[in-house]
């Protein structure tokens, strides 16, 4: 626990650091809800309005007139509203599809480097199941 609001504000990390999102990249939208979700696990004091009111800065481009929009209709809501919104906008049945049939259709090959496939390949499982723990998935 911190005996300040502003020593807890000072554990956020910099929204420079955020990773941002513009809704076009394959997984930005769910880097930035991982990002923030382990912030919560790492500072379970923060405040969520804290979050939600630096969420603003992450958004560029659509996606910050989508964010911006979506806000302005809801008003103030908390992160767990705030990301199933994420999820339901940029993580739709045709998104989860097109991760579905890349997994299914992408073989390794030996001039590949082997992490970056796995690493892909793990990203697109995690969208296809987010809820598989880390250890199924691998």
């Amino acid at each position: 626990m911190f005996s300040s609001e502003k020593e807890a504000l000072k554990q956020l990390p910099e929204a420079s650091s955020w990773p941002k999102c513009f809704g076009k990249e394959e997984y930005d939208h769910m880097e930035l809800i991982y990002y923030i979700d382990r912030i919560f696990i790492d500072l379970p004091s923060i405040p969520d309005y804290w979050i939600i009111s630096r969420l603003n800065k992450e958004f560029k481009g659509n996606a910050s007139i989508w964010y911006t929009e979506m806000k302005e209709v809801n008003c103030r809501r908390n992160w767990l509203w705030g990301k199933g919104k994420i999820i339901k906008k940029y993580s739709n049945g045709t998104w989860i599809w097109q991760k579905t049939i890349s997994f299914e259709n992408e073989r390794y090959s030996v001039d590949r480097d082997p992490y970056e496939w796995c690493l892909r390949q793990s990203k697109r499982f995690k969208a296809i199941d987010p809820q598989i723990s880390t250890l199924m998935r691998n």
